[in-house]
């Protein structure tokens, strides 16, 4: 081969290596392209399925605005069809939101003016889409009118909802009633209330209401001592420790002191000679600290954490729980929060989400409140599906502890509900809020009938109300013999 030849092959050999080199710059180049096409594809694909409700909700989003301009604000109803928010046009073509039933649904249903709360900000996006037929779509259209929106059906029980705003009177409080098996919040009410029909014409002053804090949501955003209720903690954390509940036994003269510091159980009540399933039925803070002594602020500590304290709550409205201690902290300390006392805040909400989780078997439900949507011809649109969060405990816990709330309600502080009708387990609770001793009083607890299988789970408080056996539990009394005298007339 002659010199020119090889010099000819070597230009072919550098020409076609540039030209492979530039194709694979071009492939990669390609691909990174088409890479993040498929990437944005799959964060739109995303973004509409799980984030773009949140998105088009949020207050800040004046996006808001383009649907109020083609849409009527949809109603929101109750389970049982009764209209408790609804947008009325005038002859002017002015439109109004209104809220039949004042009050009473307030804090649940929430407002439209000034901002938005409750389920008018959580199903802001449904209520302002339109599922109407698709020729009445196109005629207002051409006539220039606005759709209907979409009617939201929430999970709320009418007679239940009145009863319980009823039952809690003018007292400060909160009362929540969810379903266990599946999460429905049945009803809900906090007090002071507000009328959500006058909120543009009162908001500045129930803004600047610090003492009466009637906006505030209290069944989910509420910072409560728990009190006795927490002892369904403390009794938890006892037996992950043990294993048992047997072996334990103490003698209680009615006031306990360890290093120098006094537990007190209420009214100095001696209970004498207790096991642990009397003395959580008795509510003795004095056994329940030597209880809270023996399983340590550690443990504590863990058992306040599977129960979702410190946690952030399924729903994001839900206020989150604080509880504070550590194996650094003096006895005292140990045994005042064994009792619920000491740095313990609680919502009522989450309470109702612990009771029913034992009332399921150990398995929370994700609470929800909006069962289904329907468009103006009543058309379902979308339906909730009950959704589980997670296992808090074991079977054999959930059914252990609620053979201890069993035992309140036979034998101990809610005997009052025992003999009714149907079956209930449940815990008092008495927080004291001040150095003066005075107690909001608590009642957590579920009911069942005929195949005993739980229906309905509560947490009710009533701020400065004593004990949970003078204020709390005639309430749940109240709740329980409505909710089934309901159930019994469909």
């Amino acid at each position: 081969m002659s010199w020119k030849d090889k010099e000819d092959l070597e230009e072919k050999y550098k020409k076609k290596k540039k030209s492979t080199v530039g194709n694979l710059e071009c492939r990669v180049i390609a691909g990174l392209f088409i890479g993040i096409f498929l990437c944005l594809i799959v964060y739109i694909v995303n973004f509409q399925k799980n984030e773009a409700q949140d998105f088009i909700n949020s207050p800040y989003n004046t996006r808001q605005d383009t649907f109020a301009d083609r849409v009527i604000r949809g109603d929101i109803k109750t389970k049982d069809n009764e209209v408790i928010a609804r947008t009325v046009v005038d002859d002017n073509g002015q439109e109004h939101r209104q809220y039949p039933l004042k009050n009473i649904y307030s804090h649940v249903v929430g407002f439209d003016t000034n901002g938005k709360s409750g389920i008018e900000s959580e199903a802001n996006f449904l209520l302002l889409s339109s599922h109407e037929l698709f020729l009445k779509q196109m005629r207002n259209q051409v006539l220039g009118k606005k759709n209907m929106g979409d009617t939201v059906v929430t999970t709320l029980l009418s007679t239940l909802q009145n009863t319980a705003y009823n039952a809690l009177g003018y007292n400060r409080g909160a009362i929540i009633a969810l379903d266990p098996r599946t999460g429905k919040v049945l009803a809900m009410v906090s007090k002071p209330d507000f009328d959500p029909n006058t909120i543009a014409d009162n908001y500045s002053s129930l803004i600047a209401d610090q003492d009466n804090s009637s906006l505030l949501n209290r069944a989910t955003n509420g910072a409560y001592p728990p009190g006795s209720v927490f002892k369904i903690v403390t009794a938890l954390a006892y037996y992950e420790k043990h294993h048992t509940f047997d072996g334990f036994n103490f003698h209680c003269d009615g006031s306990f002191t360890q290093e120098g510091y006094t537990i007190h159980c209420y009214n100095n009540h001696a209970h004498g000679d207790e096991d642990l399933p009397s003395a959580f039925a008795n509510s003795c803070n004095c056994a329940f600290s030597v209880l809270g002594l023996d399983v340590g602020a550690n443990a504590l500590n863990r058992t306040a954490r599977q129960l979702l304290f410190n946690a952030r709550l399924p729903l994001q409205k839900y206020r989150q729980s604080d509880f504070q201690l550590s194996d650094s902290d003096p006895k005292s300390l140990v045994m005042q929060t064994a009792i619920g006392q000491g740095k313990t805040l609680v919502s009522p909400a989450h309470m109702a989400m612990i009771a029913s989780a034992i009332a399921n078997g150990g398995v929370l439900m994700k609470p929800y409140d909006i069962d289904h949507v329907e468009n103006s011809s009543n058309d379902v649109i979308k339906t909730t599906k009950p959704e589980s969060y997670g296992r808090l405990m074991t079977e054999n816990q959930a059914n252990l502890l609620r053979g201890l709330m069993d035992k309140v309600v036979t034998e101990g502080t809610a005997r009052s509900l025992n003999g009714r009708g149907y079956t209930v387990a449940g815990k008092t609770g008495s927080a004291e809020f001040d150095d003066k001793g005075n107690s909001h009083s608590w009642f957590v607890g579920f009911a069942g009938k005929d195949n005993g299988v739980p229906q309905i789970a509560v947490a009710i408080i009533v701020e400065n109300g004593g004990s949970g056996s003078e204020s709390a539990v005639p309430i749940a009394a109240q709740l329980f013999d409505s909710y089934f005298y309901d159930q019994q007339q469909q």
